[in-house]
C-alpha cells in the first residue's frame, strides 16, 4: 500500500503483519525482528565507524551505508505498513532525525551541562558561552560532538523503530474500537516501550560525553575517553546512568510521542483549513514542525529534574542519583531548564520533521489522524451518546 492511498482513504486499513494480536507471541516477535534489524546495521557500519574515528576518513561510512540501502532503495516503491522493509526505514529515519539534530546542538548542550554540574561558575546560557570560549577557546563548544552522533543515532534507530512496531502490535492486540478510544494510552505505552531500549543504546555514548563535556581530567575525544571509563570502572561504567536516564528519557519520549500525535490531530480538525488529505506535501510538514515544537516544549519540562541528575551523576563517579538530588534540593534540579527549552524544542520539532520528511522521500505509508471507527459510532448512536 502507498502512502497515497493512506492519505486519500478515510479508513486506516493494515496491511498484514506478522505480529500476532492474540498472545504475547507477538513481543517476542516485535523485539527479535527490530534487534535483527539493529545488529544488521551495527555489523555494517561497524567497521567504517571505527575507521572514521581513528583515520578521520569519512569514504568507509560512506560505502557502508550505500552497502546497508542499496537492496531497499532497488526494491520497487511499494512499502507495506508493518512490513519489515518499513521497520528498516523507520529506524533510518529515525538515526538521520536524532543523530542529525542532537549532533547539530552540541554547543548548547555543552553549556546546557556545564550550568547543571557547575551553576556557581557557568551562571546562565551567555555567561557559560563566554566562559567556554575564554578559558577553552571555540573549539571546546564541539567537546561531545562524536559520542552524540553515535550514541544519538543509535538511540533514534531504537526509538522510532521500535515506536512504530509497538503502535502497531499495542493497536492490533486492543482492536479498532479501542484502539481509538484509547489512542492517548496506546502512544504513551508505545513510546515508552520503544525509549527502554532505545537508552540501552544510548547509555554509554551519553556516558562518554558528559564525561568529555564537564570533568576537567577527562580525555576530550571519544576515543580517548571512552577506553578510560572502561580501564577505570568497566562494563558497569557505561551503564550506572541507565536508571535515570530511563527516569529522564521515558517520560520525554511519552511526552514527545503522545503530544506530538494528538496535537498533530489537533491542528487538522480546528487550526488547518482543509482536510489532510487535500494538502500538500509541503503543508503537511508545516504542521509535523509546529506540533513537534509544541511537544518539545512540554517535553523539556517533564524530563529536566532527570536530566539534571544523569548530568551529575556522570561527571560525578563516586555519587549516586539519590545523593545527587539531595545535595541539589529542588531549586538545583532545574538548573538550565531555559536552554534546554529552547534546545529541546527546536531539536523536536527539527526531529519529527526530519523524520516524516524520509518517510515522504522513501514513500512509506502515512496513515492520516485517527478517525472514530464505523462500528463504534454506530454503538454511540445506538446508545445515545452521539
Amino acid at each position: 500500500m502507498t502512502s497515497e492511498t493512506w492519505e486519500k482513504s478515510p479508513i486506516i486499513v493494515r496491511a498484514s503483519s506478522p505480529i500476532s494480536q492474540t498472545s504475547w507471541t507477538g513481543v517476542c516477535v516485535v523485539v527479535s525482528t527490530w534487534i535483527y534489524l539493529y545488529f544488521n546495521v551495527i555489523c555494517m557500519l561497524y567497521e567504517g565507524v571505527i575507521q572514521f574515528l581513528y583515520n578521520w576518513d569519512a569514504a568507509p561510512i560512506r560505502s557502508s551505508i550505500l552497502e546497508l540501502t542499496s537492496p531497499v532503495l532497488a526494491a520497487d516503491d511499494t512499502v507495506e505498513f508493518g512490513s519489515a522493509k518499513y521497520y528498516l526505514l523507520c529506524g533510518f529515519g529515525g538515526i538521520l532525525s536524532c543523530g542529525i539534530t542532537h549532533t547539530a546542538i552540541v554547543p548548547l548542550d555543552l553549556v546546557k551541562c556545564r550550568i547543571q554540574v557547575n551553576p556557581e561558575k557557568y551562571k546562565g546560557i551567555v555567561s557559560g558561552f563566554r566562559t567556554t570560549v575564554a578559558e577553552e577557546g571555540v573549539r571546546a563548544l564541539a567537546k561531545g560532538w562524536a559520542p552524540t552522533a553515535v550514541g544519538y543515532s543509535l538511540q533514534g534507530l531504537g526509538k522510532f523503530g521500535f515506536y512504530e512496531m509497538f503502535k502497531i502490535f499495542y493497536s492490533d492486540m486492543l482492536g479498532d474500537e479501542l484502539a481509538y478510544q484509547w489512542r492517548t494510552s496506546l502512544y504513551l505505552a508505545a513510546s515508552a516501550s520503544a525509549e527502554f531500549f532505545a537508552d540501552i543504546m544510548l547509555a554509554p555514548m551519553e556516558a562518554t560525553k558528559v564525561r568529555v563535556q564537564t570533568s576537567p581530567g577527562a580525555p576530550p575525544t571519544l576515543r580517548g575517553c571512552a577506553p578510560m571509563i572502561y580501564k577505570n570502572e568497566g562494563i558497569s561504567g557505561f551503564y550506572k546512568g541507565l536508571p535515570p536516564l530511563w527516569m529522564r528519557q521515558i517520560p520525554y519520549t511519552m511526552m514527545k510521542f503522545a503530544c506530538f500525535e494528538r496535537t498533530v490531530e489537533l491542528l487538522y480538525k480546528y487550526c488547518v483549513p482543509k482536510p489532510r488529505a487535500d494538502c500538500s506535501k509541503s503543508e503537511q510538514l508545516v504542521v509535523t514542525f509546529v506540533a513537534g515544537y509544541i511537544a518539545g516544549v512540554f517535553c523539556a519540562v517533564v524530563s529536566h529534574p532527570a536530566d539534571t541528575v544523569v548530568s551529575k551523576l556522570n561527571q560525578d563517579s563516586g555519587s549516586t542519583a539519590g545523593q545527587i538530588v539531595k545535595k541539589l534540593g529542588f531549586a538545583g534540579l532545574w538548573k538550565g531548564l531555559l536552554p534546554r527549552i529552547i534546545m529541546i524544542g527546536t531539536l523536536t520539532a527539527l526531529q519529527w520533521f526530519i523524520y516524516d520528511s524520509v518517510k515522504v522521500v522513501f514513500k512509506l505509508p502515512r496513515p492520516p489522524p485517527p478517525e472514530m471507527p464505523e462500528s463504534l459510532k454506530l454503538k454511540l448512536q445506538a446508545a445515545g451518546k452521539l
